[in-house]
Order: C-alpha cells, then sequence, then structure tokens
C-alpha cells in the first residue's frame, strides 16, 4: 500500500514537473510583442551607443579633428533615420548642399523600428570610420540581440536592419567626398624658423597635426575662410609696451601664480587625447577625451538633465557634431595660415628658458584657439537646442580622476573653456578671444542654416 502511494506520488510529481516545464516554454515562445519600444525609444541607450564610440576614440588616439569626423558622420546617419519616422524632424538632405537624398524604407511588408534603424546606422557608421576593424560591431550585435530578446518580432527586426544599413551606406559613399583621404597622402607641413612662427615643442617636439585640415569639406560653412578672423598682433619682444610683449608676459605672470580654482579648470578642459609624460628618463603617455568627445559626453549629459526624449536627444548629438566639424575647419584653416608662435616657445626664447606650462602645449599653431572655437560653436547649437538656462553638472572627466564641474550654462561652458587655456599656458588671450567670436559666428550660421524640426 505505502508503494503504490508512494508511487502514485511520483507520477503526479513528474506531471506538474512536466506541465510547468511546458508553460515555460509556452512563455518564452509566445514572448509578448510591443514590450521592445521600451528598449529601443530609451534616449539614455543612444547616449550610452555614443560613449561606445567615444570609447574607441579614446582609446586609439584619434586626433581631434579626426575624432569629430567621426562623431559627425555617425551622427547624422542616426539622424536621418529618426527624421524617415518622425514628421516633426526634416532630412538634412537639401539643407547641407552636397548631401544626398537618403533611402526611404519600405514599409510595405513590415514596420520599421526607427529608433533601432538610428542606433544601428550609428554604430555601422561608427564602425566604418574609425579603426580598428569591428570596434563597434559587437555594440551593433547587441543591440540587435537585445531588441530581439525584448520581443521585437523578427519581420520588424529585419526591415530596420535594412533601412538602417542602406541609411549607413549612403551616409558613407558621401562621406568619401569630404577631401579625407585626399589629405592623407598631402605633403607634411614645413617648419618655418622664424620670428613669431610656430616651431615644435616639448616634450615630443611632435610634426605639425593635420595642416590640410582646412581642405576638409565643411557641412555647412561656404568654405574654410567663411568667415573672417582679425590677423593676430604683430610679433614683436623687443618692445615691452607692444600688444603682443603684454599678451605673453600675461601667459607667463598667470602660470606662475595659478591658485587651485584655476587649475582644476585648466585639467578640467585639458582635454588632450595624448599626453606624453616625462619622469626622469621614463615616458609614458595618458589619455583622455578630445574636446569633441568630452562635448559629446555634455550632450548626453544635458538630454539627460532636459528629459529630452530618443528623437531630440539624437538631434542634440547631430547638430553639435555638425558645429564642432565646421568649427575645425575655419580653426585649422586659420592656424595654418597665420602659423603663430606658441607662447612656451617665445617665453623658452626671449624669457625663461626653462618654463614650462601648466598643460602639455599641443602640437600645432596658437592662432586661434581650437578650443575656443569649437567649444563656442557647440555651445551655439546646444543653447538654440535645450535653452539659454539649462545647468547641469560635468561629470565627464571623473573617470580620469578629475573633480566634476558645475555648468550655468553652455555659453559659459564655452566661455570656461577658453579661459582654461590661458589658465594651462599654452594660448594668448587674444587667441581664445577671438577664437570664441568665431565659433560662435560657425554655430549661429548652424543653427540659421540647418532646421531639424518643423516649426
Amino acid at each position: 500500500m505505502f508503494f503504490m502511494v508512494n508511487y502514485s506520488l511520483k507520477i503526479i510529481r513528474v506531471k506538474q514537473i512536466t506541465v510547468a516545464v511546458l508553460i515555460a516554454l509556452c512563455l518564452i515562445a509566445c514572448k509578448p510583442k510591443g514590450n521592445y519600444k521600451a528598449y529601443t525609444s530609451d534616449p539614455l541607450l543612444y547616449s550610452k551607443t555614443v560613449k561606445k564610440l567615444n570609447n574607441v576614440v579614446l582609446e586609439n588616439n584619434f586626433p581631434p579633428m579626426i575624432a569629430a569626423r567621426n562623431y559627425v558622420y555617425a551622427n547624422i546617419a542616426a539622424y536621418e533615420c529618426v527624421a524617415a519616422g518622425d514628421k516633426y524632424y526634416r532630412s538634412l538632405s537639401g539643407q547641407i548642399k552636397h548631401m544626398p537624398v537618403m533611402p526611404k524604407p519600405d514599409t510595405s511588408k513590415a514596420p520599421v523600428d526607427f529608433s533601432l534603424a538610428a542606433l544601428l546606422a550609428f554604430t555601422k557608421v561608427g564602425n566604418a570610420v574609425t579603426f580598428p576593424e569591428g570596434s563597434m560591431m559587437d555594440s551593433y550585435n547587441e543591440l540587435t540581440h537585445n531588441a530581439d530578446s525584448a520581443g521585437m518580432p523578427s519581420d520588424i527586426l529585419k526591415n530596420t536592419i535594412a533601412f538602417s544599413d542602406s541609411i549607413a551606406a549612403t551616409v558613407l559613399r558621401w562621406s568619401k567626398g569630404d577631401n579625407y583621404a585626399q589629405t592623407r597622402g598631402a605633403e607634411k607641413f614645413t617648419v618655418r624658423k622664424e620670428n613669431g612662427r610656430w616651431v615644435p615643442t616639448p616634450p615630443m617636439y611632435a610634426s605639425a597635426v593635420e595642416p590640410h585640415w582646412g581642405k576638409i569639406r565643411p557641412m555647412v560653412l561656404d568654405s574654410s575662410s567663411h568667415f573672417e578672423i582679425p590677423r593676430p598682433p604683430v610679433f614683436n619682444v623687443t618692445n615691452k609696451n607692444s600688444t603682443y610683449y603684454k599678451a605673453l608676459m600675461e601667459v607667463k605672470n598667470v602660470g606662475d601664480s595659478l591658485n587651485d580654482e584655476q587649475k582644476h579648470i585648466a585639467d578640467f578642459w585639458d582635454d588632450n587625447p595624448f599626453k606624453m609624460n616625462v619622469s626622469g628618463h621614463v615616458m609614458f603617455a595618458t589619455k583622455k577625451f578630445s574636446p569633441p568627445g568630452h562635448w559629446m559626453n555634455i550632450v548626453g549629459i544635458a538630454a539627460k538633465t532636459a528629459k529630452a526624449d530618443f528623437n531630440s536627444t539624437v538631434g542634440a548629438y547631430a547638430i553639435t557634431s555638425i558645429a564642432f566639424f565646421d568649427a575645425f575647419i575655419r580653426g585649422w584653416q586659420e592656424k595654418y595660415t597665420s602659423n603663430y608662435i606658441r607662447p612656451e616657445t617665445a617665453i623658452n626664447q626671449y624669457v625663461s628658458q626653462d618654463w614650462r606650462p601648466y598643460i602639455q602645449t599641443p602640437p600645432f599653431p596658437s592662432y586661434v584657439s581650437g578650443h575656443a572655437t569649437n567649444s563656442a560653436a557647440a555651445a551655439e547649437t546646444m543653447t538654440f537646442w535645450f535653452g539659454e538656462n539649462l545647468s547641469f553638472t560635468d561629470t565627464s572627466l571623473l573617470e580620469f580622476g578629475i573633480a566634476n564641474r558645475k555648468i550655468k550654462s553652455f555659453r559659459d561652458a564655452a566661455e570656461e573653456a577658453a579661459m582654461s587655456r590661458l589658465y594651462g599656458g599654452i594660448h594668448y588671450r587674444f587667441d581664445n578671444e577671438e577664437g570664441l567670436k568665431a565659433g560662435k559666428k560657425v554655430g549661429k550660421l548652424i543653427v540659421q542654416r540647418i532646421q531639424l524640426r518643423e516649426k
């Protein structure tokens, strides 16, 4: 009797387990369709994806202007996916004069998830414009896997991938016409050992970076010389009352008396992607975000602070990356036209042989400040997008051991970034002031000519 009862209980238990397994399998097979949108439309997911490209740029030592190119094409590809699926957003085709018409989605057989398309296009283009090969494909595969796991129907996923790939391919074909490849084989910059001209600076004495960047095709500017930038002061170290000599001595005097706040500002906006450290006979490099990488982080922080939705977040990244791209072209055209001496060089030659700036002097001419130009351009587009009074805490440098800074507005951030170069000892005040003016003009032109959202 006991055996029969025990046997019966075992049979019941087996049946219970079998039923539980069948229910579980049914739940897996019949996963609800529709909750995937909570995953694909998360604006933080887009910011995290941009950050992954930022990390690739960081690890592979892309110079700032090339980094700006990486960001702009990837963000434009993402934006075009958004614009295709949202009637309130306009394609950049026809607004950027040389930009081709973008492919249209085929929704006759299945819908397209335009948020996922934007994410995939970003990673596909980001992968193509950076190295090493395949650096962003893990992110691409992760996005498709997670969308599938979140319940996206296979036909929607397949159609979304197809549309995204068509946008990415079109943007990449377009990118090949911007003269980037041609500048790779251009002749090296010839150093002119003349008074007032740029020469390589310690500790690396590196060659001039991207002397032909002014030949890159702009997005919105008519040319690399679209705006006039005033000539820098005449180089004059013999007259202590000259404009130049006073500006030079300001760099030295400020650098010799930095307080903790000024040092923090200099460190925070240093954004040197490849700093060479010298300790005795040992040299080693440290890496941080470049200026466009720093501002890409700021876009993400601002979008989160403003509680921007997915499409608005993508739009913010797109218009700001356009600002940085064009600002670099205008600024670099001026740098190699003026070919102006760095403060460190002049101080070492005429004032103090052993003087060194607080931060490391980058390897290109002084006038105008790239930081000032690029930051001012970005500040204008972000002010246009998010408003004048969006305050936030910039946490971008915390991962490098540099404390956060509270930012009152984007324009305040740009002015602080510009001033940081004087504190750092690598720019004259006039480099920064004229850079801010030029960058502001670039940013204002972009928001005048580019309309992302319908009014």
